[in-house]
């Protein structure tokens, strides 16, 4: 299973894209992304649900 996440979906105009097997890395890697290139230091309940809903699920 491959959990995916375009950031444009979450930041409007963002053109990364994230991909992870486990879905705790591809928290860290959008955590990461998200404090670098956006500013966004505070996940608060309505990014996280944001970010919740714009995650993929391959198989």
């Amino acid at each position: 299973m491959t959990f995916k996440l375009a950031c444009g979906d979450v930041m409007p105009g963002c053109t990364a894209r994230f991909e992870s097997n486990d879905r705790s890395q591809l928290m860290e890697q959008v955590g990461a992304h998200a404090a670098h290139a956006h500013g966004v230091t505070e996940v608060t309940p309505a990014v996280r649900q944001a970010i919740d809903g714009a995650i993929s699920i391959a198989a």
